[in-house]
């Protein structure tokens, strides 16, 4: 790709074409559905952490008059343990299956046992209560520091170690070590003059997505079923229901509705197969919607995790050696994103020698699920407040520090591949140079600087571009539009086609209308998605061309395409795309383009942020003052859509940095469960956060595209704890930084 490359749409800042419906309210979102004859589903949740189900009496809630059907996991067919993926964090299909509904034991508070449809919502709720289940109570392992202890009570008897060197003789609450390692990091410390370790904690947290969990299904008597949801992939949504209830996936069509946030949390199913077995059971469409206290006790949050990290650097600020031991919290079955975590943690660094070792282990809460960048921001956490305190302490600038020691082309990552060329250089410089960096501090505040890494990724992309006779087109992809997507789609397909981008509608449509679709996540839908939609335009001019070569009684290859015009060559004919689709019929049918596609070459992406923040002494209030992202777009098709991302994934790491944890009692019981407790930044409490788009093209994309969704979410956490900690004199190890914690710390110095 020449970076010296003009475009005519591409690097615009269009309307977004979504924005109307959104705006007015006439996009359809999960629970906007009905279906006549509808019926209600309702779902009921252990009120216990961790118990066995010694037994269930459905028998006054099938006498309730309005009660059509009540499933349990007992009406799943027998599921098998097989490996599967569901969305971006792996797990076994029949852990999926205990996590919909419970076996024989509830391993979290909220964990679903039984669902019953009813004629109405309220018939619905009010019959759960007639649903008797006798426990066995429990003790819950809820942090991941007492899970790994040999006397933990053990979730799951038959989970052994997998990983070790020698395989597990009994049962554990870890289910699988990993370990990276190139070098040897023991001559690396022998090598430092300054050796820097410590230990660091992360909390259960949440994505925060404002739109709950819906659905409105429809099992029909010929065995056809149709699936409404909120989702951030339809086709995985179809392939984990399919598998779960033994259904053909042609049986099954799945439609994804708009989605309101998602950021990894919407990439499973929950409610889904559940309606289904309600729909046959009752002969009914269901529709099913978790209230808000259920999408925090019963939905995939992202890991706690407890990590130990240990660098080593010279006088110099060369780094010798980094070693991490990064343990992450699964929930209640196994499949937490400790993989991503150890794969990023060092991956900002070009670095000899390094050894990281990974843990995946279960507690006492609900089954995690991603959340963007899942395991980078708590891995990277860990490393950057090292990073800044070996700067600290060697009197080094923290920049000059990262610049000293900056990945870069050529670099060989700890976990394979070396690096392409890459912007983490350029980013670090646009930091140097900011206002923001230049600016001066007043007392009680603190400036912290952090850089992040996510390697994205590609995949299975489909695309098919319909032309009118009119010489309009319609883009029908398969990828949920969370971040502005459907923009992107349309902007590449008119470069490609050199008409206007008003003359292309982009439709997510529904897994009968378009070939198979990776999920939207992995920052892979602009790059693979947009490959897709490239392949299928550049498919439509070739046909274009063909259809004008006919006209003209020539081939096409002396037929040149340019602005949306067939060029004969060999003569003055021009055909415009318009008149070329009016006359389709005369020249061999309608034209449409296809692109089929496993996108290899996903760009990584890094980013360096900047955090200034002001720290009440009397009340360890935080407010952050100003707040810079810098990132590596590779080349933003829509730099609104690119910043937005930016300031979106700013704005979930400050609140992770600041207030937001899960909050449990004693008993596992999670005590905060909604908006009002559990607190997400508002705009009162952030600045406007100010975005510069580093554009290092990556040679893998024809617009040299870089995911851009998750890198912005890793380098808030120590940016912002940095802050706090040079505000206060204390090293904030363990997040959140929120007021008792910070005051804590202020007295403890004291």
């Amino acid at each position: 790709m020449s970076e010296a490359r003009e475009f005519k749409y591409i690097g615009q800042r269009t309307i977004r074409p979504d924005g109307y419906d959104k705006v007015t309210g006439r996009a359809n979102y999960g629970a906007d559905l009905s279906l006549p004859g509808m019926i209600w589903g309702k779902i009921l949740r252990s009120p216990h952490a961790h118990a066995n189900i010694k037994n269930i009496d459905l028998s006054k809630a099938q006498a309730h008059p309005d009660v059509l059907a009540i499933a349990t996991y007992q009406d799943f067919p027998h599921v098998q343990s097989e490996a599967f993926q569901a969305g971006e964090v792996p797990t076994d299909i029949i852990d999926l299956a205990r996590n919909v509904l419970a076996d024989d034991k509830v391993l979290y508070h909220g964990h679903a046992i039984a669902a019953i449809a009813a004629r109405s919502e309220s018939a619905a709720q009010d019959a759960l209560s007639l649903i008797e289940v006798e426990y066995e109570v429990l003790p819950p392992v809820m942090d991941v520091a007492d899970a790994m202890k040999p006397e933990a009570a053990v979730l799951h008897n038959n989970m052994f170690t997998q990983g070790l060197a020698e395989p597990a003789d009994k049962a554990s609450n870890i289910a699988s070590r990993m370990e990276l390692k190139k070098g040897d990091v023991a001559a690396g410390f022998a090598l430092a003059d300054l050796v820097v370790e410590r230990d660091f904690y992360t909390p259960t947290v949440h994505q925060g997505y404002i739109e709950p969990h819906a659905t409105t299904v429809r099992f029909e008597e010929n065995g056809q079923a149709m699936v409404w949801c909120s989702t951030q992939g339809h086709f995985d949504v179809r392939a984990s229901t399919a598998k779960l209830l033994n259904m053909p996936l042609g049986k099954l069509k799945v439609v994804a509705s708009e989605i309101g946030g998602g950021f990894g949390g919407k990439t499973t199913v929950y409610l889904e197969p559940v309606a289904l077995i309600l729909s046959r059971k009752s002969g009914k469409p269901v529709k099913m919607v978790m209230t808000r206290d259920e999408v925090f006790r019963a939905s995939g949050p992202g890991s706690a995790t407890r990590s130990h990290v240990k660098i080593g650097a010279m006088k110099d600020g060369t780094i010798t050696a980094m070693q991490a031991s990064l343990c992450f919290e699964a929930g209640a079955f196994k499949g937490s994103p400790m993989g991503p975590g150890c794969m990023t943690v060092f991956t900002p660094y070009d670095v000899e020698n390094m050894y990281i070792e990974g843990y995946d282990v279960v507690v006492n809460k609900p089954k995690v699920a991603a959340y963007r960048a899942p395991g980078a921001p708590q891995a990277e956490f860990a490393a950057e407040m090292v990073i800044n305190e070996i700067a600290s302490k060697l009197g080094i600038d923290p920049i000059e520090l990262r610049l000293r020691n900056a990945a870069k082309e050529g670099t060989q990552t700890v976990y394979g591949p070396k690096l392409k060329r890459v912007g983490l250089v350029e980013c670090l410089e646009a930091a140097k140079n900011s206002p923001q960096y230049q600016s001066a501090l007043k007392a009680n505040q603190g400036r912290g600087l952090a850089a992040g890494f996510w390697f994205n990724i590609g995949g299975l992309s489909s695309v098919t571009i319909n032309m009118n006779p009119d010489g309009s087109g319609t883009i029908l992809e398969g990828s949920p539009d969370i971040g502005g997507s459907r923009a992107s789609m349309q902007m590449m397909a008119a470069e490609e086609l050199g008409i206007p981008i008003d003359q292309l509608k982009p439709l997510v449509a529904d897994t009968e209308h378009v070939a198979y679709n990776a999920t939207t996540g992995g920052s892979r839908t602009t790059f693979a998605t947009g490959m897709a939609v490239i392949e299928a335009a550049q498919d439509v001019v070739r046909q274009l061309k063909e259809r004008a070569a006919a006209v003209w009684n020539i081939t096409a290859e002396q037929v040149d395409w340019a602005d949306g015009v067939a060029i004969n060559t060999t003569g003055d004919d021009r055909l415009t795309v318009a008149e070329i689709c009016k006359d389709a019929e005369k020249t061999g049918g309608q034209i449409a383009g296809t692109g089929n596609i496993n996108a290899r070459g996903a760009g990584p992406s890094f980013a360096v942020h900047l955090c200034d923040v002001e720290v009440d002494p009397d009340t360890g209030k935080v407010d952050v003052i100003r707040y810079t992202a810098i990132q590596d777009a590779g080349k933003a098709i829509h730099p609104s859509y690119v910043e937005g991302q930016y300031q979106g994934g700013a704005a979930q790491g400050i609140g992770w940095a600041l207030n937001e944890e899960y909050i449990y009692n004693k008993d596992g019981i999670m005590e905060n469960a909604g908006f009002l407790d559990y607190r997400i930044p508002l705009a009162s409490d952030l600045p406007m956060i100010e975005t510069v788009i580093i554009e290092i093209p990556n040679s893998f994309h024809p617009f040299g595209v870089r995911g851009v969704g998750e890198t912005g979410i890793v380098p808030p956490l120590a940016a912002v704890a940095t802050a706090v900690s040079e505000a206060i004199g204390v090293v904030m190890t363990d997040l959140p930084c929120s007021p008792p914690r910070v005051l804590a710390a202020i007295h403890g110095k004291s």
